[in-house]
């Protein structure tokens, strides 16, 4: 299935200053899949190494880090010729080898003549641990689960995906597209953005198939828990983890560590939350005091929302039912709009926003989103319906006069001054 990070990756081989690239990334978000793919089209050949299913690799690693010998080391490993520029070289599960990853210095400054791309699932975890980390030396693409653009793509509807995505003002679409779109917004919600998932679903439509991979990926990441961490960490990371559907139920989101346990203090768990987060499976939300350029500098570091990275596994730990899709519209409301949210964390970190900021007030408004754009802050209130209501925004327009206040909900596009509407399904095009 096609990938909008493809691009990127051609973006990256034609680059005047190369240098290796360290793909990112969740476990099982198809980062292997879409590398080897690159490689096959793109290269005359592959050189696939894993350091997960090899552990014994990373010792052509070790010693004095000569780029030519390892490359011939390699080349004898996989009985194989690697050439420059002809062969893209892959480590996969990097993390699991430090001397590795050090290496890709050198190959940047010895032998840049090697195109080299490494993946890990917990890279971000291991970063630094044990060995020194090639600072300037690497490039850097993350992947995330598909977006509601690529899961049309890859369900086959590729002219839907072209017919949202060249959309450029608030005009409404018409009733039957914008009816089908909200069906396939619906599916997307529940099955997710994880590509096993999805295949799944393309190939016979069994929603029950579709929540055992879910299962079965959440049973996988309970295991990375307690196999990259330690006992008492892993618990913490564990207890933390279960925590946050619970916490996404509640009206108010935002994160309490009480909801973990009763005696959970932050001083215990800032570090679990820091290990879901560089391991790319949960994505975090600060509240702001004021919005302000930049945005980071007025964040509140001990008030934030923890979003899942997939609303599909947010749907599996919740255990919801798939009578949920054809019930209305009660998907996107379930649980006080914890998907509906979710979804658009999702989006907006999948459209490159890499991260996210919410605003509340004394008086009990809150806007979800508050998102700067060329040097522009837009708040943005995600709405779980078709309501008309805009209390949280209209207490926000009064005080920080925005030029744009914008808003997504179930209802086509449409724009009342500066108040523009959004439907659900169009937040990749945010802001118009």
């Amino acid at each position: 299935m096609k990938r909008d990070i493809y691009q990127k990756l051609l973006n990256w081989k034609s680059l005047p200053r190369r240098k290796p690239l360290l793909l990112r990334g969740a476990r099982q978000v198809g980062k292997t899949y879409i590398l080897k793919e690159f490689g096959e089209r793109e290269y005359q050949n592959v050189a696939y190494f894993n350091f997960e299913e090899d552990p014994s690799l990373h010792e052509l690693f070790l010693g004095r880090i000569l780029p030519h010998r390892i490359i011939e080391r390699l080349s004898i490993y996989l009985e194989t010729q690697i050439y420059p520029e002809k062969t893209l070289i892959i480590f996969d599960e990097i993390q699991n080898s430090p001397e590795t990853l050090t290496s890709l210095k050198y190959f940047h400054e010895n032998a840049n003549e090697y195109h080299i791309v490494s993946a890990g699932s917990l890279l971000g975890v291991k970063l630094g641990q044990s060995a020194p980390f090639p600072v300037g030396k690497v490039n850097f693409l993350i992947l995330y689960p598909f977006s509601l653009g690529e899961y049309l793509a890859g369900i086959g509807k590729t002219q839907l995906r072209a017919f949202l995505s060249e959309k450029s003002n608030f005009d409404p679409i018409e009733k039957s597209f914008h009816e089908a779109l909200i069906e396939h917004l619906k599916m997307y919600t529940f099955v997710g953005g994880m590509p096993e998932a999805i295949l799944q679903y393309k190939e016979d439509k069994d929603l029950n198939k579709v929540r055992d991979i879910q299962n079965e990926i959440l049973t996988s990441y309970i295991m990375d828990f307690s196999k990259y961490a330690s006992k008492p960490d892993s618990i913490k990371i564990t207890n933390t983890w279960n925590s946050i559907p619970n916490h996404l139920a509640k009206e108010n989101k935002k994160f309490k560590f009480s909801e973990i346990s009763k005696n959970a203090r932050a001083r215990d768990y800032s570090e679990a939350i820091q290990w879901l987060s560089d391991s790319g499976l949960v994505y975090k939300s600060y509240n702001i005091k004021s919005p302000k350029l930049p945005l980071s500098g007025y964040r509140e570091n001990n008030i934030f929302k923890l979003f899942l990275l997939d609303t599909g596994l947010l749907g599996a730990m919740l255990n919801v039912s798939q009578r949920t899709i054809i019930e209305g519209n009660r998907l996107f409301s379930e649980y006080n709009g914890a998907f509906t949210e979710n979804y658009a964390a999702q989006e907006l970190i999948a459209n490159g926003f890499k991260e996210l900021y919410y605003w509340t007030s004394k008086s009990s408004a809150e806007v979800d989103f508050i998102v700067p754009f060329d040097e522009i802050i837009y708040p943005f209130e995600i709405k779980a319906g078709i309501s008309k209501k805009k209390k949280s925004l209209k207490i926000y327009g009064e005080k920080f006069k925005p030029p744009v206040l914008s808003r997504a909900t179930l209802m086509n596009f449409k724009k009342d001054n500066n108040l523009c509407n959004y439907p659900l399904y169009a937040i990749s095009l945010f802001p118009l």
